[in-house]
């Protein structure tokens, strides 16, 4: 089960990151109002690139998987 206990660890970090994210985007419209846009397309930049690493991560340690059983299967 090393490999769902992984996966969770990633979901977490992705849940995280996202209401990080979020939060981050509230108070900066709270603090500085409309100024707050150009910083908030840039946390939102963020958020979506730990998204796609995130899941480039998800996917590659998915595959490693896959290919370790191909090889236990093999043998």
């Amino acid at each position: 089960m090393a490999g769902t206990s992984q996966r969770d660890g990633l979901r977490r970090m992705a849940i995280a990151s996202q209401a990080t994210g979020f939060i981050l985007i509230i108070t900066l419209e709270t603090v500085l109002g409309d100024e707050a846009r150009p910083w908030q397309g840039v946390t939102l930049a963020a958020m979506l690139v730990a998204a796609g690493w995130l899941a480039l991560v998800r996917r590659y340690r998915r595959n490693r998987e896959r290919r370790r059983q191909g090889m236990r299967d093999d043998v």
